[in-house]
């Protein structure tokens, strides 16, 4: 107790400087927690946006030919169809699982009652369509075999056009819908998915090939694959599937125009990538401010140390030992950084929750689609305490060394000092 009375008394007839020190370690603790917490945020939104389908799956659509090739010209459009699906899933079952298609309609009419929506996509979809773009279902089921087999008039609503069609008032699950003047059953609702501005229901592929005379073709294809841990696995993949495709529509094996592939996977890794450097960035920005609190705080006890000689050597006169001197300084400095530096760590807390309160999960509509900018900008509770005992270690260490020097000097020097 004695102890800590000195240090209140020798922080009370140095206010200044004991502020000085104070905000040091509180504003490096707190700036690394704030730029931590923000980059984080805006990773979590970026990966919350980007990963809303499977990662390990591939899209392909048809293109228009580039180069001319077995006596064809250049800009042949490629339309894909089931002789495309039939290789996809024999020819590369190795690696692909199952394939699946689309067809689209669009400005499609919904009509129930007296409730309408207008300019709405529909897709003709495979049931392997709701695991590859991770489409929640809420209420029913999703497009299944006996659909496509029996080429049913069923359909699958988001939740969005669902509750524009019924006003609000009860399931619309079971009930007819009007799609441009065909009745369709409702069989399931979706969750909406906010980064589209286009309106998209689904039916079997099977019923929208046959009302609109779509035959073989597909408009895309699409199928989850495994096996390809890299990116050079994947670009070889690509470029064999796409020579083999290709050779479907007599055009040159390296035509990357005339089909188009979207890898998910491969554009995960290159977010993955370009989201590591952001955080990497974040961390050394974080660490040089937590440098700066850190040098600001060895500056100030290296000055508090050396105006204290006097002090030191009376001290030793009147019978103190070098490890008590030792002992003042250390827990001094323990004690004002520990505490200044848990209050920087609790505001920086504070604040950060504070963003999360107001900014998190806020959508920002583009006009073209709407995206998530700021999701749980947090920093975990391990980081703040790490940072926290960094900087308390500085300053002890900063101050240990000068009051070494100090506690053994001779009483008759320090008073010469």
């Amino acid at each position: 107790m004695n102890i800590l009375r000195e240090i209140w008394a020798t922080a009370r007839r140095n206010k200044l400087r004991t502020t000085l020190t104070g905000c040091s370690v509180a504003w490096g603790i707190f700036m690394l927690i704030f730029l931590l917490g923000s980059g984080n945020g805006l990773i979590n939104a970026t990966k919350e946006n980007q990963f809303k389908a499977l990662p390990n799956s591939m899209g392909v659509w048809g293109g228009r030919t580039s180069k001319p090739y077995a006596g064809m010209k250049e800009g042949r459009m490629i339309t894909l169809d089931t002789k495309d699906i039939s290789t996809t899933s024999k020819e590369f079952k190795a690696h692909v699982d199952e394939v699946g298609a689309v067809v689209s309609s669009y400005d499609v009419t919904l009509t129930l009652h007296k409730n309408y929506l207008v300019s709405q996509q529909m897709k003709g979809v495979l049931p392997i369509h709701q695991q590859l773009n991770k489409l929640m279902l809420l209420e029913g089921r999703f497009i299944n075999e006996g659909d496509l087999k029996e080429r049913r008039k069923v359909m699958v609503l988001d939740h969005k056009q669902a509750k524009e069609l019924s006003d609000g008032r009860g399931s619309l699950v079971g009930q007819l819908v009007k799609a441009n003047g065909m009745m369709f059953r409702v069989v399931g609702i979706v969750q909406a998915d906010e980064t589209r501005q286009s309106s998209v229901f689904y039916a079997p592929l099977t019923t929208v090939s046959t009302i609109y005379g779509q035959g073989e073709k597909v408009e895309m294809i699409e199928y989850a694959f495994h096996g390809l841990p890299t990116e050079e696995d994947n670009d070889a993949f690509e470029d064999d599937y796409r020579r083999r495709i290709n050779a479907n529509h007599i055009a040159a094996p390296d035509d990357e125009n005339a089909i188009w592939l979207w890898n998910r996977y491969t554009s995960n890794m290159q977010m993955e990538k370009g989201l590591n450097i952001l955080t990497t960035a974040l961390w050394v920005v974080g660490l040089f401010t937590l440098l700066s609190g850190v040098v600001g705080v060895s500056n100030i006890m290296l000055i508090t140390v050396k105006e204290r000689t006097r002090e030191f050597g009376i001290r030793k006169a009147i019978g103190a030992t070098p490890w008590n001197i030792l002992k003042l300084i250390i827990i001094e400095s323990i004690i004002i950084t520990s505490l200044f530096g848990y209050l920087g760590m609790f505001c920086g807390v504070a604040v950060n929750e504070y963003m999360n309160y107001v900014s998190g999960n806020m959508n920002v509509d583009t006009g073209l689609f709407t995206a998530k900018m700021f999701v749980n900008p947090t920093v975990g509770i391990d980081v703040c305490v790490e940072a926290t005992l960094v900087i308390i270690l500085a300053g002890t260490v900063a101050g240990l060394i000068p009051a070494w020097k100090a506690a053994r000097i001779r009483p008759i020097e320090a008073m010469r000092e």
